[in-house]
């Protein structure tokens, strides 16, 4: 996601939903939907669930159904410093901060609150000389 943020240069907001509250999310109803639509067929094997599957509209169109055969790695980590590299990039809510972040891109610079009191009582030039550094170190980023 941080990597998506960067690409498309918008900040993303990430909120996600305390453990076993899936009533709230509309993804998990989606399956309450799809129980109901199968009406108790037996659903034996792969192609006869894509099948099934395939059937569902919603406000007259179809999904696309497509059975993905990729096989994942278990156990797969990042590693501590990439990690600490994420982290420096999420700006997390300080009442919820594990399910309230938001990635910031890489062209984005954050200043803090006090940040423009304090650049508005500054010269020009100092200014000019702190974008230019900040800038300078955002090109390093890239």
């Amino acid at each position: 996601m941080v990597q998506f943020a960067d690409h498309i240069g918008r900040s993303i907001r990430l909120l996600y939903y305390p453990p076993y509250h899936s009533k709230y999310n509309p993804v998990e109803r989606c399956w309450g939907i799809l129980e109901k639509h199968w009406n108790g067929a037996k659903l034996t094997d792969t192609q006869t669930m894509l099948e099934w599957a395939k059937t569902m509209t919603w406000k007259g169109v179809h999904p696309v159904v497509e059975l993905s055969r990729t096989v994942y790695e278990k156990g797969v980590t990042v590693a501590k410093e990439a990690m600490q590299s994420v982290e420096s990039r999420l700006e997390r809510h300080p009442l919820l901060p594990k399910w309230d972040i938001l990635i910031r891109p890489v062209s984005t610079v954050r200043i803090s609150r006090t940040a423009p009191k304090i650049l508005a009582r500054a010269g020009s030039a100092l200014r000019r000389a702190l974008h230019h550094g900040l800038a300078t170190g955002l090109a390093a980023w890239h």
